[in-house]
């Protein structure tokens, strides 16, 4: 089974007042914190973000952008368009995780991958449905639903495995805005150590 990895960083950060993706944290851009931990995890990696793509020239990935007709659609139409490029690649597997978790556990893929696909994340009794393990093979169902005016995560996911982490700080905590930036440089640093 070949496993491909998709960020998803095409939200608009409108909480942070900036695009996420670039926000410094622990001396480095967001989307690259994420990169370093996820990149290990898959056999290629691409990003899911709209707008100038030269903007994420120095990490040297695929950057995929939502169709125009699905722009602010939210994250399924990253996932979909994440599942063509998949294909195209000859994955089998999609993983996903959110631009906006650092912490993201060095883990994740091969834990999803043990419980079957379709499967996802979950800590402190949350459901993580960007954080998740996706079956090439599933595009046109989720097609369909998307056609049809799904845009919720959790019906795409439908009979997928919950696979829990724990932790502290919560593995899966995220950047929603400017006062999210201590806890978790801190929690950067303490792993560094």
């Amino acid at each position: 089974m070949r496993i491909a990895g998709l960020i998803l960083a095409g939200g608009q950060g409108r909480r942070m007042g900036a695009d996420k993706a670039f926000v410094v944290l622990a001396g480095q851009p967001l989307v690259a914190q994420v990169a370093a931990r996820f990149a290990p995890q898959v056999e290629m990696l691409a990003l899911s973000a709209n707008g100038e793509r030269s903007r994420f020239g120095d990490l040297g990935l695929p950057v995929l952008a939502d169709a125009d007709s699905e722009l602010g659609a939210g994250p399924m139409a990253g996932v979909r368009m994440g599942l063509r490029w998949a294909e195209a690649e000859g994955a089998d597997l999609l993983a996903t995780v959110a631009v906006d978790t650092p912490l993201v556990p060095r883990n994740l893929v091969v834990r999803l991958a043990a419980a079957g696909a379709p499967a996802y994340a979950s800590s402190a009794g949350r459901g993580h449905y960007t954080a998740a393990l996706w079956r090439v093979a599933d595009l046109a169902r989720h097609d369909a639903l998307f056609a049809a005016g799904e845009r919720r995560m959790l019906p795409y996911l439908e009979g997928a495995a919950q696979v829990a982490f724990t932790g502290t700080p919560d593995p899966f905590a995220n950047l929603n805005s400017p006062a999210d930036l201590p806890a978790l440089e801190a929690a950067l640093r303490g792993q560094a150590e």
